[in-house]
């Protein structure tokens, strides 16, 4: 389960809606809890840095926003806990190509953004052997 407060659910949507008709992307930050619940404590954008051309439909998080963003959480007694993406004018379904570049244990948002309007915010998570996404519980964080 993940724990996700409305304030933070507000941040991925906005951000889904400023990067239309591209993808965003960012990380989520907080604890793996003993009972094995994610809990969010912050939402950290990052800049989509994939070529323009492929931008619609694919986000890039460079190794050096990565070593920013978890660096920053170290900062503050935090883990990366997840990614968040946008799926513009698609739903918020996990692609073959999310399965393909995906890790267990994280988290993985997705909003989608349709005509430049969020809608649904989903989570997901991967089965130990990569096969495939399930739905993860969102509770209110």
């Amino acid at each position: 389960m993940l724990s996700l407060s409305d304030e933070q659910a507000a941040a991925i949507r906005a951000h889904g809606e400023a990067d239309y008709p591209y993808e965003c992307c960012g990380l989520l930050l907080g604890a793996f809890d003993a009972d094995g619940r994610k809990t969010t404590r912050e939402v950290f954008p990052i800049s989509n840095a994939r070529e323009e051309s492929a931008k619609r439909n694919r986000f890039l998080i460079t190794p050096q926003e990565l070593m920013r963003g978890e660096r920053y959480a170290r900062s503050q007694g935090l883990d990366v806990i997840g990614f968040y993406h946008s799926h513009p004018d698609h739903p918020a379904v996990p692609s073959s190509y999310d399965l393909d570049h995906a890790l267990p244990v994280y988290s993985y948002v997705i909003v989608s953004v349709t005509q430049g309007k969020a809608g649904d915010l989903l989570a997901w998570e991967m089965e130990a052997d990569r096969s495939r996404f399930n739905p993860e519980p969102l509770a209110k964080g």
